[in-house]
């Protein structure tokens, strides 16, 4: 008999996953707002804006991370990329929020402050309805998924895999930067959106704002950990790693990879554009590096360093670089990129399973020793 949905959910982690998961969202949802709010500055205790905005921005981070490793930890599909559906979400709520600031832009117009800039006269068409929140979540998804599902199926289809995917989809989100930077298209050129008063009516840049961004971007990243873990302990993630394993084979006893892949693809691409959009709001500012082939790249090195297939290792590994990204950047600016690079090196050949794995490998050597011992 075929469990309720309910139970398998419940049984996709194990006791020690929820926990760890209820921990992180107390942390998040309790004892981060109480002590930003409750303690003074001078307090050893308080949690400074700046660390409350860096670890929100990083929670995005590890959410783009996961969507990294459902396709290529378990689908064997290696994506340079994915920084475009990040940024289309971005994108996407960015217009309501650009919206949103009606007129309390520099200039005092009901148009955007870049549009009255460069003289434009009216909305381009597809700012229609971006004023309203609910079209606005709607793009969020919808853009980044009907972008994903158009490039998925016609590479999918072709059987375009390994490297050339990559390079394709590297080639891609190069291609919409180019796009993004121009002024003509509407999103602000190489400025993109900033400047941002509120959402939803409440001042964006306040305390209340802000905690209440980071409780939505910690909750966003535990329900995105459960679906995953779900995900990949069903029958679907059971054939998508087949797919991954060996392709052929499945196709053979009769399944077309063809609509597995596509859909992690896109359902990736979806978790992307949501990271984007809990993003914006919390940093100030969307443009079109974030597109960058570097960014995407960095993203597949998250994934590397924490351990792909693992669900856990990618959101370690997004904090671990990140927060020695914002370190380097301020101590050691100009060695950061060699840092990234020999991280990646080093990881590629003495860590091919990433943190996780090494910590699994230490853990299995210590219980051997005392099983030695005894």
């Amino acid at each position: 008999m075929r469990k309720p949905l309910t139970l398998r959910i419940l049984s996709s982690l194990d006791k020690k996953s929820w926990l760890a998961l209820g921990i992180f969202l107390a942390l998040a949802l309790v004892v981060v707002p109480v002590l930003h709010l409750n303690f003074p500055e001078s307090s050893a205790l308080h949690v400074s804006t700046y660390a409350i905005t860096l670890i929100g921005k990083i929670m995005c981070y590890a959410l783009v991370a996961v969507a990294m490793d459902l396709i290529w930890g378990y689908g064997g599909i290696l994506s340079l990329g994915h920084g475009l559906f990040f940024a289309l979400g971005g994108y996407a709520f960015g217009m309501y929020l650009m919206r949103e600031i009606g007129r309390d832009g520099s200039y005092g117009a009901d148009l955007p402050d870049f549009m009255v800039f460069l003289d434009w006269k009216e909305l381009p068409w597809f700012w229609v309805g971006s004023d309203h929140f609910g079209w606005a979540a709607f793009l969020v998804m919808a853009v980044p998924a009907l972008v994903a599902f158009v490039f998925g199926y016609f590479a999918f289809r072709s059987r375009i895999k390994g490297v050339y995917f990559s390079i394709i989809t590297q080639a891609l989100t190069y291609a919409a930067m180019l796009l993004f930077f121009r002024n003509e298209t509407g999103f602000g050129g190489n400025n993109g959106f900033t400047d941002f008063k509120r959402v939803l009516g409440y001042d964006v840049t306040s305390d209340s704002t802000r905690l209440v961004l980071f409780g939505l971007t910690a909750i966003a990243l535990a329900l995105t950990i459960i679906f995953a873990a779900w995900l990949v302990k069903s029958k679907f993630g059971r054939v998508l790693t087949a797919i991954r394993d060996a392709e052929n084979r499945v196709m053979f006893i009769g399944y077309n990879p063809l609509w597995y892949k596509l859909t992690i693809w896109v359902i990736s691409a979806v978790l992307c554009g949501i990271a984007g959009a809990l993003y914006v709001p919390q940093v100030g500012i969307i443009n079109p590096s974030e597109m960058s082939p570097g960014n995407s790249i960095e993203i597949a090195i998250w994934v590397a360093v924490g351990g792909r297939g693992t669900l856990i290792g990618p959101i370690i590994g997004a904090f671990v670089v990140n927060l020695a990204k914002s370190w380097f950047t301020v101590s050691f600016p100009e060695y950061w990129l060699f840092f990234l690079g020999l991280l990646f090196i080093v990881v590629t050949l003495m860590l091919p399973q990433g943190l996780v794995g090494l910590w699994k490998k230490l853990m299995e050597q210590r219980t051997s020793r005392k099983g030695a011992e005894a």
